[in-house]
């Protein structure tokens, strides 16, 4: 497979966190101590780099990645799974979008997360591995995050599941998960983690029983950059930080859209999360390894066969989203 783009330039960065922000171009201007003209030209595509790394500043942003993403030296790379993993890039209208296959190799019980606009690739995979697919898992409801939906399930019967915050008219017959629910096929666990902020319900599933942990979040982050919201994002930010950021510094990262990526690069090159500073260490590829890592964390869960309402006391959510597809 050719390397896929980076789904997001500087100025995509720019834009997504002053619309997150709620920062005009006249306030922006400002601050930053910079005519209204230099902004123009840095939003048109200028990559004037002592104008990036003011706006950086006043947009929480880092200045020294954003100036990496500007000059393009950058791109990420992630170790290839021996096994268990399916990666698939398909074409939706104007941009790509992606979706996965996990699989348990001995039991060959699968999961697909998000669906994509094409799931020819995906049914071959299937047919060749002789897998059976038990759910089909999305990160959230958005048009292009399950285009496929109907031919995947005509072909596989299985039950597709979605947050239960997600307008649940989205996706007629799907069933419900809550924050930080399992799913299990053989060995392989699948957490559901709350990183909401894109949509009410965006969930990353956080993936342990393969050769390295994998964290496939949907348009929660990007490689360099996060999905955007124009009503919550502060909400998303921090819920990325947290509920992805914390997870093992190996951890492999499966966006909804451009390449896959690693914890350990978004720390670094992620304007967005990366430190003010960068220091010039280049990042170690970590080393192929067949070894399962530790089992999923213990803890009381309701299991993936029966989900269930809103539970009593549970936040019912933040509201106001925005209904068109946004990345």
């Amino acid at each position: 497979m050719p390397l896929i783009p980076i789904e997001d330039n500087f100025t995509d960065v720019i834009a997504k966190a002053q619309r997150g922000y709620g920062v005009s171009d006249a306030e922006l201007a400002s601050r930053a101590e910079i005519t209204a003209e230099a902004l123009a030209a840095v939003k048109g595509g200028e990559a004037n780099l002592p104008v990036l790394r003011r706006l950086a500043r006043h947009l929480q942003l880092s200045p020294d990645a954003l100036e990496i993403l500007a000059k393009k030296t950058a791109y990420p790379r992630a170790p290839v799974f021996p096994r268990g993993f399916a990666f698939f890039n398909t074409r939706h209208e104007d941009m790509t979008v992606n979706n996965y296959l996990v699989w348990d190799n001995k039991t060959r019980e699968a999961a697909i997360i998000d669906t994509g606009a094409d799931a020819d690739e995906l049914l071959e995979v299937i047919d060749t591995h002789k897998l059976r697919v038990k759910h089909v898992l999305l990160t959230h409801a958005h048009e292009d995050h399950v285009a496929a939906l109907p031919r995947i399930l005509a072909a596989t019967r299985a039950d597709v599941w979605l947050h239960e915050r997600e307008p649940a008219a989205a996706v007629p017959g799907a069933r419900l998960f809550g924050d930080n629910d399992y799913f299990h096929l053989g060995v392989i666990a699948i957490k559901c983690l709350p990183t909401w902020g894109h949509t009410p319900g965006q969930t990353t599933f956080y993936v342990q029983g393969l050769s390295w942990p994998l964290a496939l979040c949907g348009d929660s982050l990007f490689s360099a950059s996060v999905g955007g919201s124009p009503t919550h994002f502060r909400e998303q930010v921090k819920n990325t930080r947290a509920r992805i950021f914390s997870l093992p510094k190996d951890t492999v990262i499966g966006p909804g859209h451009g390449p896959l990526t690693t914890l350990a690069h978004e720390r670094k090159y992620n304007p967005f999360f990366a430190p003010d500073r960068l220091a010039p260490v280049e990042e170690k590829k970590p080393a192929a390894s067949d070894e399962a890592p530790a089992a999923a964390e213990k803890r009381p869960a309701r299991a993936a066969g029966k989900p269930a309402g809103p539970r009593p006391g549970k936040p019912s959510g933040p509201l106001g989203f925005h209904g068109r597809r946004k990345r």
